[in-house]
């Protein structure tokens, strides 16, 4: 990219927060530091980031209440927590909350910028895709909507990507690993528990049309029957 990405930083412990701010200047990003949930809501309102590295526990509004605030205004920001919790049910409610990724504390500025990098490549890939037929469905990317007979069903950003990648691979197998390692960031016990809960979420969602179907190819992955 040959611009500077702007990027709102939400870490509530001033010296991480400044390590982290000033890391990043040096890497092409200008950088938005709040130290609690409502500055960094007031700072997205006024300096539009491209993308969102929110903590977890913050005073005043947490990242996962923030997070959930921001995705009624924009449903395609790039949004990564940072967390000490690494439990399913931890990393679940981050991504039914919106976020697209998570970091566990301590990370590296390498990692950090890597990720940043990867969900911004993925938003400007997609919007490309205003429609996508899936059997009688039409999914929406760019607005996170699955259509069928003219009703919206509303899906979570993180059931967007999974969606997106299986209609990319329709009636192919979707690859276990790389998926895991594509929208997870890798493919331990824990993140694999959390894309099968995701995948449940959507055979529920497509079950409305009986010709189309998301199999378990076992020891593989997963394929899109449409």
């Amino acid at each position: 990219m040959n611009h500077n990405i702007k990027l709102l930083l939400a870490e509530d412990e001033p010296s991480l927060g400044q390590i982290v701010k000033e890391s990043l200047e040096t890497r092409n990003f200008e950088v938005f530091h709040a130290l609690n949930g409502e500055e960094a809501l007031e700072i997205y309102t006024t300096k539009h980031p491209e993308v969102l590295v929110l903590d977890v526990m913050m005073p005043k509004k947490d990242g996962f209440t923030l997070a959930k605030e921001i995705r009624e205004q924009n449903p395609t920001i790039p949004i990564i927590f940072l967390t000490a919790k690494s439990q399913t049910k931890d990393v679940l409610e981050g991504f039914q909350h919106g976020g697209n990724d998570y970091l566990k504390k301590p990370f590296s500025m390498e990692e950090l910028i890597v990720r940043v990098h990867s969900l911004l490549d993925r938003v400007n890939l997609k919007k490309s895709f205003d429609k996508i037929i899936i059997g009688n469905f039409i999914f929406n990317y760019e607005k996170q909507k699955l259509y069928f007979n003219d009703q919206a069903d509303l899906l979570t950003h993180r059931e967007s990507e999974l969606l997106f990648y299986l209609t990319e691979k329709r009636n192919k197998i979707l690859d276990r690993t790389f998926i895991l390692n594509k929208l997870w960031g890798n493919d331990d016990f824990f993140n694999a528990r959390s894309m099968d809960v995701f995948i449940s979420k959507l055979r529920k969602k497509l079950k409305k049309d009986t010709s189309v179907e998301i199999i378990n190819v076992r020891g593989f992955g997963y394929k899109l029957i449409c």
